[in-house]
C-alpha cells in the first residue's frame, strides 16, 4: 500500500477520535474566549483613549472660545499662529466668513468637518523631509459670532497605527492558537489511538479464540493503564472459566454421552433378542425413541455452548458454501420425499467463508431439518447459497405455516416452541443452535416471510468472502 494511503488512513482515524474532537472543541472555545477578551481589552483602552483626545479638544475649544471673547478674531489668531510655532500636536484652521484662511497649520479644511458640533476624523498632508505623509486626525469644527469657522484637532496616527496593529494581531493570534491546538490534539490523539489500537487488537485476538492474550500496560498508571489492568484481570477470570468450561463440556461428553449411546445400543440388542410377538416390543421402542430424543438435545446443547464460548474458531477455515448446500440438501432428500416435498437446491458457483464446517453444516441441517417436518405433503422447500455486495446467504425457504412476526425473537431462545408445534417432535432447540452458529461467524440469523412459509437466512458479511477450492465434506447427523 502507498505510503500516502497509509498516512492518510492514519490521519482519517485521528480525527474520529474522540480525545482529538474533545481537544479540539477546547481549543475552539479557548481561542473564541480569548480573541473575545483581548478584542474587549484594546476596544475599552482604545475608547477611553478616544475619551482622553476629545476631553483635551474640548478644553482646548473652550480656552480658545474665551480668547475669542476677550480679544477678538485677532487675538485668536494671534493665540494659534503662537501654538503652531510651539510645534505641538495640535492642528487648527481658522476660516474668514469669506472663506478666506486666518491662521493655523491645516492647509484646507476636510470635507467630514465642514459639519460643524460633532467630532471627525480625517487625513491630512502633514510636511516631512523630504516631502509630504499623509495622517490621521481627530477635531471638531464650530462657528464663532460672526461666521468665522474654527477647527481644532489632534493627530491620532500613532493610535490608528496601534488599532490597525491589533486589528492584525488578533486574527493571526486566533489563528495560531487553533493551529497550535489541533496539532497538539493530533499529538494527545495519536498517542490514545495507538494505545486504543493495542486494547483493540487484544479484544479481536481474544475474540477469535485466543484467551491467553493481555492488554499491554505502559506503566504510565494513567486511566487507560488502569482500564488495561481491569480488562486483564477480567480476561484472566474469563480463561479461567472458559478452562472450566471446556473441562465441564469434556467431562459431560464423556461421562454422559457414551453411557447413554451404550443404552441406546443394548435396548436394540435386547429389542433384537426379543420375539416379535413380545409385549414388551412396543416399550422397547418407545424407550429408544426417548434416548434417541435424550441424545439429540444433549448433542444440541454441546454444539450450541461450543459455539456460544468461541471453543470451536481455532477450527475455522475456507469452507465452501455450495458445497455444504450440495451435502446437507442430499442427506435430507430421503426424508423429503417420504413425506412427498419437493427439495430444490438452487445451483450457484464457489462462496467461500472463512467458517466451522461441522457447525455450519449442523445449522444447516437443522433449517431444512424444521423445513420438512413442519412443510404439509406436496409442499416445496428452496435451499440456496447466493452473494450480494455486502454478503453471502445462506437460504431456506418452506411453505409451512412459518412464523408470526411477534414470535421470531423469543424461538431464538432455548427450549422455546410455539403453541402449533407442541405436537410435534423436538427438542426446541433447532434455531437456538442455528442463531449461536451465526454468532461465532459474526453473521446474521433472518427469519422472514416466504409468502407463504418461512424464509431463514444466515447472512455471512461479504468481507470474509474470497474465492477457494472445494474441500470435502464430513459426516453430518441429524439434530432437531
Amino acid at each position: 500500500m502507498p505510503r500516502n494511503n497509509t498516512n492518510w488512513r492514519w490521519a482519517e482515524r485521528v480525527l474520529h477520535t474522540q480525545a482529538f474532537r474533545i481537544t479540539l472543541i477546547f481549543v475552539f472555545f479557548y481561542a473564541v474566549s480569548a480573541t473575545a477578551l483581548v478584542a474587549f481589552t484594546y476596544w475599552n483602552a482604545q475608547r477611553a483613549v478616544d475619551a482622553q483626545t476629545d476631553e483635551t479638544i474640548d478644553a482646548e475649544v473652550g480656552g480658545l472660545r474665551e480668547q475669542y471673547q476677550r480679544t477678538g478674531i485677532i487675538g485668536l489668531s494671534d493665540v494659534i499662529t503662537a501654538r503652531v510655532a510651539q510645534h505641538n500636536s495640535g492642528l487648527y484652521y481658522l476660516q474668514s466668513p469669506s472663506g478666506g484662511v486666518l491662521a493655523g497649520n491645516l492647509i484646507e479644511l476636510p470635507d467630514s468637518a465642514k459639519l460643524s458640533g460633532r467630532y471627525v476624523e480625517f487625513e491630512y498632508q502633514s510636511g516631512q523631509q523630504g516631502g509630504t505623509v499623509t495622517r490621521t486626525a481627530r477635531g471638531q469644527a464650530f462657528f464663532l459670532p460672526g461666521g468665522f469657522l474654527l477647527l481644532v484637532a489632534r493627530d491620532i496616527s500613532d493610535q490608528k497605527l496601534s488599532r490597525k496593529f491589533f486589528s492584525t494581531t488578533i486574527p493571526w493570534s486566533a489563528g495560531l492558537m487553533l493551529l497550535f491546538g489541533v496539532g497538539g490534539g493530533l499529538l494527545m490523539s495519536r498517542n490514545f489511538l495507538r494505545r486504543l489500537d493495542a486494547i483493540t487488537r487484544t479484544s479481536a485476538e481474544v475474540v477469535a479464540g485466543d484467551f491467553s492474550r493481555r492488554v499491554p500496560v505502559t506503566g504510565s498508571h494513567d486511566e487507560m493503564d488502569l482500564l488495561a489492568e481491569n480488562l486483564n484481570i477480567m480476561l484472566e477470570r474469563t480463561e479461567r472459566l472458559m478452562k472450566g468450561m471446556r473441562e465441564v463440556v469434556d467431562s459431560v461428553a464423556h461421562d454422559l454421552r457414551t453411557p447413554l449411546n451404550r443404552l441406546r445400543n443394548r435396548l436394540e440388542e435386547m429389542q433384537r433378542r426379543m420375539a416379535s410377538d413380545d409385549p414388551h416390543q412396543d416399550d422397547i421402542e418407545a424407550t429408544i425413541a426417548e434416548t434417541d430424543r435424550l441424545i439429540a438435545t444433549f448433542n444440541a446443547l454441546l454444539l450450541i455452548a461450543e459455539a456460544d464460548s468461541g471453543m470451536t474458531r481455532g477450527s475455522m477455515a475456507p469452507l465452501d458454501l455450495s458445497a455444504v448446500v450440495a451435502d446437507v440438501a442430499d442427506l435430507y432428500a430421503p426424508l423429503a420425499e417420504e413425506k412427498e416435498i419437493t427439495l430444490e437446491v438452487a445451483p450457484s458457483g464457489v462462496l467461500t467463508v472463512e467458517g466451522n464446517r461441522s457447525l455450519v453444516s449442523q445449522a444447516l441441517a437443522n433449517l431444512i431439518d424444521n423445513a420438512i417436518k413442519y412443510s404439509l405433503s406436496g409442499g416445496h422447500i428452496s435451499v440456496s447459497a447466493t452473494e450480494t455486495p455486502l454478503s453471502i446467504d445462506l437460504t431456506v425457504a418452506d411453505t409451512g405455516p412459518g412464523i408470526p412476526v411477534e414470535e421470531r425473537a423469543r424461538v431464538l431462545e432455548r427450549f422455546v416452541r410455539l403453541e402449533k408445534s407442541r405436537n410435534s417432535p423436538g427438542t426446541g432447540l433447532g434455531l437456538s443452535l442455528v442463531a449461536a452458529v451465526a454468532r461465532m461467524h459474526d453473521a446474521k440469523l433472518i427469519l422472514g416471510d416466504n409468502n407463504p412459509g418461512l424464509k431463514a437466512t444466515v447472512s455471512f458479511p461479504r468481507a470474509l468472502g474470497r474465492k477457494q477450492p472445494q474441500l470435502a465434506p464430513p459426516a453430518l447427523e441429524r439434530t432437531s
